[in-house]
């Protein structure tokens, strides 16, 4: 089935002010993978780039604030300094993320609570903190999610568990924001080569128990997938693309494949589609 593509539409008036002050792009997560390659590419289109993260975004032209989505109060510190100095606030991104494979039986509490932190929480606090800088003029509030948020990752519940729940944050934060003029839109990624894949906690067969044999198949099966997917570059252009659109989409599937994946996943009958899911992580 060919896909064909939406057309984003940019002019001139989405990248700066009548008055000529750039317009800015915050970006929770631009030092590397697909926060990296969309700063790039935002910097690239005109926009005043600030990065948070715990490291610092390499690129000359983004200015970077130290922060950690996880410990409570930093992010909205950063977030009201950028505000402070930013020549016209106008979007969010929000690229953190953490993974972890592990039998839902043996998870510890602290990981998936980290995780939820980081993922759900970490963006919320986000949205929360962004929103009363937009409200006067309008924006956009972009969240990576992923495809796992619509199909369940072998051992690695508590990462679809966030996204899924990323994705309603998306829908029920663009019914509250819209009337401001605020677009809200969840990008949602299948595999996606980058360094996330080596940064993901895996648990070690003592850890996993009578689970090892089986969480060590689908974590080669994810780390597959990841490294021989969509590269970040591709990932960063749809987020970009839909910072600058004038419309820009509620939910995006990157790419081909993954948009006729979520259009047969509302197809099929949910025995059937987890059906298959077991198939591809050998389960």
């Amino acid at each position: 089935m060919e896909q064909t593509e939406k057309k984003t539409e940019i002019s001139e008036e989405i990248v700066e002010e009548k008055d000529g002050r750039k317009r800015t792009v915050i970006i929770i997560g631009a030092s590397s993978g697909i926060g990296y390659e969309t700063a790039l590419r935002l910097v690239g289109r005109g926009f005043e780039v600030y990065n948070i993260s715990r490291t610092p975004c390499p690129l000359e032209r983004v200015t970077n604030y130290a922060a950690d989505v996880a410990v409570s109060g930093t992010l909205e510190k950063a977030i009201s300094e950028i505000a402070k100095k930013a020549q016209s606030m106008y979007g969010l991104i929000y690229c953190a993320g953490f993974s972890m494979a592990a039998p839902i039986e043996y998870a510890e509490e602290k990981d998936y609570r980290y995780l939820f932190e980081v993922n759900y929480f970490g963006a919320l606090h986000a949205i929360r903190s962004v929103t009363p800088y937009l409200k006067a003029r309008g924006g956009r509030i972009v969240l990576v999610s992923s495809m796992a948020g619509l199909f369940p990752v072998a051992f690695d519940s508590f990462y679809s568990s966030s996204k899924a729940a990323v994705d309603m944050l998306v829908k029920s934060a663009s019914i509250e924001l819209e009337p401001y003029g605020i677009r809200v839109s969840a990008v949602q990624p299948g595999g996606t080569s980058t360094g996330f894949t080596f940064k993901r906690k895996v648990y070690n067969d003592a850890e996993n128990g009578d689970y090892a044999v089986k969480v060590k198949r689908a974590t080669a099966v994810l780390a597959s997938m990841e490294q021989g997917g969509m590269s970040a570059g591709e990932v960063a252009r749809a987020v970009a693309d839909i910072v600058c659109d004038k419309k820009p989409p509620l939910l995006m599937q990157c790419g081909g494949w993954n948009k006729f994946c979520a259009v047969a996943k509302r197809m099929l009958p949910d025995k059937t589609a987890q059906y298959l899911n077991k198939k591809i992580y050998r389960q």
